[in-house]
């Protein structure tokens, strides 16, 4: 059963202020943008419609008790201040109402009215203080309209602004500032004309128009237009929440299954811990990783379910508090596989194929390796093995498009694994007759490998490949070394010493040779930074270094003006490793 009604904007802001409009755990978390904020009051002023908004009026005992509900966010910080706090069952009211559709909508007018809104500044880090996220709360331009060249999206001059970008306009006549969360203080339009006459702007028209428009907007007119729910059976309601969301795009489905967690998770807060983990993964690698909500949630899948589609059924009440049995485990797992990733040297760019990282927090996870495996003198064979899968898969573009198939197939490899040892080879047989996921490389491919440049993602990945020793032994500590130095090949007046030819020096200053696989080594930073621009016949000599080390034949010369020949015996060296790494 359900009925329409409409109230003012202060009353709804007075009910969110009391706790007697809630968000329930199947909400997704606050995701509009300052501007999305100033758009929504400048519609509000101009008399666009706003949408309707749907409330699940609470009365029902057995809910308050088994969901969570959670305040409206006031201050909201950029990147760490998504989450709501609880609204402790003990302080809920006899009723209320949960919003069901409009989240977004009144938050975004709490925060303008009654809060304010933290973002980062240009150039600044991603750190959590005054300094880089400046508090600004929501002002509106008393002296004019929006300069449609600067604006065409707004009439009125509604920002977001801290205290430093108000100091910067005092001097300029076109600005006067209101506080829009003032307008609550206006108990009567004559409080609005006290306030203009005080600042001499009752004949400044825009002002006094403005003003009285913006209080009449908030405090007479019935503006918040909405349904309320009154059934307390919470299938049913559900149901509702998933059909009004899931028709739009902003809320995804991973959404959905993320609230249905929040709503049955007992002793843990679903999203907190979601986000908790994302930042711990976060603080690891150069730059950072990032990981998605969907990456976790399809990770919890298939470490736990036998099914690992995004289905709703897969994310039942049973199923849900199973996950969270297991979540602790999970969570550690999870983290783990990035702690060991950065340790090894990767980095968010060459993790190209996040979703490749899951099978290796499932290995983690089914052997309890999360407590040994970072140690840096254990299971090196293993973790030789991990890195040796990982970089083929993601050269290859093994979990490129659909993977939901590929996940199953290595976690089921990984599973009947009797031993801790990750079956490297078990899985490669198992892909090899499938045309588009093997992992064999041809001629063609591998040449086209060995011209990946400098630093290039999948570069490095195929360095790692070749030096396996260097990552284990130096991790995050290994460099890419140009073998022949490249500031010789970049550098004319150098160049010229060696007297070459002009067909010599296309070959020598074309990139594809200098700065590619076929000039590049590993080695540790601390020796790299000592090479510098040591010729590498040099180099070779004082680190007694031998020729199976540099990937060339005996015999081949590693003087700077035998660069062609050299880069040659690379090449057929190269490739015959890389083919040989799969057997």
């Amino acid at each position: 059963m359900s009925k329409y009604s409409s109230t003012t904007i202060i009353d709804a802001m007075n009910n969110i202020a009391k706790n007697e409009f809630l968000l329930p755990a199947i909400q997704r978390k606050f995701t509009w943008g300052p501007n999305q904020i100033e758009l929504l009051f400048d519609s509000i002023m101009r008399n666009y419609p706003i949408n309707s908004f749907m409330l699940w009026k609470i009365t029902d005992d057995s809910i308050k008790q088994n969901y969570k509900f959670y305040t409206f966010l006031q201050n909201y910080c950029e990147k760490f201040g998504e989450e709501n706090p609880d609204a402790p069952t003990k302080f809920l009211k006899d009723e209320f109402f949960a919003v069901i559709d409009g989240q977004q909508r009144l938050t975004s007018i709490y925060i303008g009215l009654n809060g304010s809104y933290r973002y980062k500044r240009p150039s600044k880090w991603w750190i959590n203080c005054e300094e880089n996220l400046p508090t600004r709360r929501l002002y509106l331009n008393l002296k004019g309209p929006v300069v449609s060249e600067l604006d065409n999206a707004k009439q009125y001059n509604f920002s977001f602004l801290s205290k430093d970008d108000l100091a910067s306009y005092e001097v300029n006549p076109d600005y006067l500032w209101f506080d829009v969360g003032e307008i609550l203080k206006f108990k009567e339009i004559n409080d609005v004309f006290i306030y203009l006459n005080e600042r001499n702007l009752v004949a400044n028209k825009f002002a006094t128009s403005t003003l009285s428009a913006l209080w009449n907007k908030i405090h007479t007119e019935d503006l918040i237009n909405y349904c309320t729910i009154t059934d307390q059976d919470q299938d049913k309601v559900l149901e509702v929440f998933i059909r009004t969301n899931s028709g739009g795009t902003q809320l995804t489905f991973s959404d959905l299954l993320m609230s249905i967690s929040s709503a049955n998770w007992e002793n843990h807060d679903a999203r907190k811990e979601i986000e908790n983990t994302k930042e711990m993964v976060f603080s690891y690698g150069n730059p950072n990783f990032n990981i998605s909500q969907d990456f976790i949630l399809k990770t919890i899948l298939v470490l736990e379910s036998d099914d690992i589609r995004f289905q709703l059924d897969n994310f039942s009440k049973e199923n849900v508090k199973s996950f969270e049995t297991k979540w602790e485990n999970i969570k550690e797992a999870l983290i783990c596989s990035f702690n060991l990733l950065d340790g090894l040297g990767y980095s968010d760019s060459s993790l190209r194929a996040k979703n490749a990282v899951i099978p290796i927090t499932y290995y983690i996870y089914k052997n309890q390796l999360s407590g040994s495996i970072l140690a840096s003198y254990r299971y090196r064979e293993e973790k030789t093995n991990i890195i040796k899968w990982l970089n083929i898969s993601i050269i290859k573009g093994i979990f490129g498009g659909q993977s939901d198939g590929v996940l199953k197939k290595i976690r089921d490899i990984i599973k009947n694994e009797p031993t801790t040892s990750f079956p490297l080879d078990t899985i490669i047989q198992a892909f090899s007759s499938d045309p588009n996921k093997n992992y064999s490389m041809d001629d063609l491919f591998i040449e086209s490998l060995l011209t990946e440049q400098w630093q290039s993602p999948i570069g490095t990945l195929v360095l790692q490949l070749l030096y396996p020793d260097q990552v284990y032994q130096y991790g995050k500590s290994v460099a890419q070394d140009h073998m022949h130095p490249k500031t010789v090949f970049e550098d004319k007046v150098k160049l010229e010493k060696y007297a070459l030819s002009d067909e010599q020096i296309g070959v020598f200053t074309n990139p594809e040779n200098y700065n590619s696989i076929l000039n590049l080594q590993l080695i540790s930073s601390s020796a790299n930074s000592s090479k510098l621009d040591t010729p590498l016949v040099d180099w070779v000599k004082t680190r007694k270094i031998q020729e199976a080390d540099l990937y060339i034949y005996p015999d081949t010369s590693l003087e700077f003006e035998d660069f062609e020949s050299f880069i040659q015996a690379r090449k057929e060296k190269l490739t015959e490793r890389l083919k040989t790494i799969l057997k």
